[in-house]
């Protein structure tokens, strides 16, 4: 074979490794898969980023609704792609979740996939009706003992469901009772129409009906005060310390996705949440915007799954 020839084959190789996919892409639209229906939190956050990431690259990224199994089914057909980069996963705390809430997830969180990104997130709010007379956190609780406690939540297997169960049973040790509706709408009006107790829920859904003075917000699950509701006090400061419930919004490929592509990914997503009108309407829907390297939500990630783990364990909670 001439020098040619061999230019000609050593370029043909090149095109298919790594370093060289990862300068072309992405070469071709790239689809996000939302792990819950269109309308709720993930699928707004996921869409704004996913334009952002579009108008970066220059190519379309095709956002598609998977919902169904707390997030499970969008997760097991991301998993079975290939790591390419033109399949990607919008999904929340539940990742973190499932693989101890369900017998048999069909994934591990941190083996099936690589963490690209955090995009986003928010802690949850305990809510009552304003009729209520306590004035935070540890007056209702004390208001209840030796009530039945009926509070709740937008789903089985929720943080917020989580959390509830946690809190109200176990720390508390209340005479707790769950009340699941199917997402957070339908939640919020049990609330307002006084069907439950109280309500466990991440803060974008209340927010206006607090902020209206139509709910009453007693703790937020954050480790310091939040600045849309800062007279809300935190529930470590109601009683219980270091506790923390945070939904976030995250962005994940299949595992064996190249790093460069991943960091790529990562860089445009960053950019995106440094720009004024998208921290702006995150803000406004009581988001924080989050961001930073894969490699700290890789650290994160485990740190999520290992405390969910735990408050699965001691709730007894289960979703089979």
């Amino acid at each position: 074979m001439n020098a040619k020839g061999l230019v000609t084959v050593a370029a043909a190789l090149l095109v298919g490794t790594p370093a060289a996919q990862a300068q072309t892409y992405p070469a071709k639209p790239v689809r996000v898969t939302v792990a819950f229906a269109a309308g709720g939190i993930a699928d707004g956050v996921g869409r704004m980023v996913s334009q952002k990431l579009a108008d970066r690259f220059g190519q379309p990224f095709v956002v598609e609704n998977r919902g169904g199994a707390g997030g499970n089914v969008a997760a097991k057909q991301v998993m079975a792609a290939a790591p390419d980069g033109y399949t990607l996963l919008v999904t929340t705390a539940a990742i973190s979740i499932n693989a101890s809430l369900h017998k048999d997830a069909g994934f591990d969180p941190l083996a099936d996939f690589v963490p690209v990104a955090i995009t986003a997130s928010t802690p949850g709010l305990i809510v009552v009706h304003p009729s209520v007379s306590a004035a935070n956190l540890r007056e209702f609780l004390s208001s209840m003992k030796g009530k039945r406690l009926t509070y709740a939540t937008a789903g089985v297997g929720s943080s917020s469901h989580l959390a509830g169960e946690y809190l109200f049973k176990t720390l508390a040790g209340m005479d707790a009772t769950h009340i699941p509706y199917q997402g957070g709408a339908p939640a919020v009006t049990a609330a307002l129409s006084q069907q439950v107790d109280a309500l466990s829920i991440s803060m974008p859904t209340p927010l206006p009906h607090v902020k209206q003075g139509k709910l009453k917000a007693l703790a937020v699950a954050s480790l310091t005060r939040v600045a849309v509701l800062p007279d809300v006090p935190t529930v470590a400061e109601s009683g219980f310390p270091d506790f923390e419930e945070r939904s976030w919004v995250a962005f994940f490929a299949p595992a064996k996705t190249s790093p460069a592509i991943v960091a790529q990914l990562n860089g445009a997503i960053n950019e995106a949440l440094r720009q004024p009108d998208v921290r702006d309407r995150l803000n406004a829907l009581g988001f924080e915007p989050h961001g930073g390297s894969s490699q700290e939500f890789s650290v994160y990630l485990r740190k999520e799954v290992d405390k969910w783990a735990r408050i699965v364990k001691a709730t007894g909670v289960t979703a089979n």
